[in-house]
Order: C-alpha cells, then structure tokens, then sequence
C-alpha cells in the first residue's frame, strides 16, 4: 500500500476529503519526526514503540581482501510491536 492509497482509503473510512485526510497524515508524520529528532519514544498502545537508538562504531572486514574498515556510528530508528499487535499475527 502506497501514500495515495492509505490516504484514500483513510479518508473513505472517516469521510472526510482527500485534502484533508493528506494534511491530516503528513502533519502526523512531521510530529512524528520532530520527536524522533529530539530523540523522544513514540509509544502508540495496541500497535507499538518507535525509537532512535544510537548504533555504536564497529571494525568490519572486507572478506575478500582481508581489509579491515571503521564504519562510524549512526542513529537508526526502531520499530517495536506491541503484545496485543503480536498476538493477532499469530
């Protein structure tokens, strides 16, 4: 399911129009941002926790010519389901 189509088929379920419903989520998902990049949890109840968690820099080796390479640390974002979401894919 792409943008077009969540958006579509959200403003179907809550009838409101297509401009309102694609305001609706980009507003959403720039929230979202702005508390990821102030490194804030986003806990939903009943579907689950994103996070930014901090990857540490490592040693990595290049298997075909035995060289070894410092990959630097980076912010990467997680996604944890709850129980409840779990339990229904089950």
């Amino acid at each position: 399911m792409n943008n077009k189509e969540f958006v579509t088929e959200l403003s179907s379920r809550l009838g409101y129009t297509l401009k309102d419903t694609s305001e609706l989520v980009s507003s959403l998902l720039s929230s979202m941002s702005q508390q990821w990049q102030e490194g804030n949890v986003i806990s939903i109840q009943g579907f689950g926790t994103f996070e930014v968690k901090k990857k540490i820099e490592r040693i990595s080796v290049n298997p075909v010519t035995k060289q070894r390479m410092l990959i630097p640390p980076k912010l990467i974002l997680t996604y944890k389901p709850s129980s409840a979401l779990k339990d229904k894919f089950k």
